[in-house]
């Protein structure tokens, strides 16, 4: 469905985004880079494995079923991968820059983040080189998010930041639609009619919002959808 669009040429976009299903998909993450010019944010478990430095690499030579195989193997001088969790756990605070992603309904959205270049580690071996991005939320006892990105080695960290707040808005969109529109409150059989209703509720949506901020903060908008 994605190459689908970047094909088609009518829905212009450099920024791709998506949760750990998404992350952890090879599939999509290699759609993806192969879009000339197109850069993803994806969130990843805590469990990646990955390298601050590209690890030595060599070729092995073994006998299975009697014949002659090579395969690729870590040298013995090379250290074996960490977690994204235990990585991050190991920055010092220093590095560590608060910024303000986005505006909830009690105030701003603050967090802390730190970046890092890593080595991706698949099935044990170094894979593509990607930019480590971590969130980690205000206190005492703060909750840690993965992200990777393929943005270039120039990308400024305020434009992954600004990545990482984006989605923010499209769930906030659908959080409320479902609560107050009846976005989850359809019985349709064929895709056009689902597509209708989802778009006829952003819609809606869309024009209450706007509503509301030239009436002001005090006012009472009453949410509906026409039948």
């Amino acid at each position: 469905m994605l190459k689908h669009i970047y094909d088609e040429k009518v829905v212009p976009f450099r920024y791709v985004l998506g949760d750990s299903v998404y992350g952890t998909s090879p599939e999509f993450i290699a759609t993806i880079e192969n879009m000339v010019g197109m850069t993803y944010l994806v969130q990843v478990p805590e469990n990646t494995l990955c390298w601050t430095k590209r690890p030595v690499t060599i070729t092995k030579n073994y006998r299975y079923g009697g014949k002659e195989l090579t395969k690729r193997a870590l040298s013995d001088a090379s250290s074996d991968p960490i977690k994204f969790k235990t990585l991050a756990s190991g920055i010092h605070n220093y590095f560590w820059y608060r910024r303000k992603v986005s505006e909830g309904t009690k105030g701003p959205i603050e967090y802390e983040f730190t970046r890092r270049r890593v080595i991706l580690s698949n099935n044990g071996l170094p894979e593509k080189e990607v930019w480590m991005l971590v969130r980690r939320t205000m206190g005492k006892n703060p909750e840690y998010s993965y992200y990777i990105s393929n943005g270039s080695q120039s990308v400024k960290m305020s434009t992954l930041i600004w990545l990482s707040g984006l989605r923010w808005a499209i769930e906030q969109c659908f959080e409320e639609c479902k609560t107050e529109l009846g976005m989850d409150h359809y019985e349709v059989r064929k895709f056009p009619g689902w597509h209708h209703h989802m778009l006829t509720c952003m819609l809606a949506h869309f024009f209450l919002w706007h509503l509301k901020i030239r009436l002001g903060k005090k006012s009472t908008v009453a949410y509906f959808i026409a039948a």
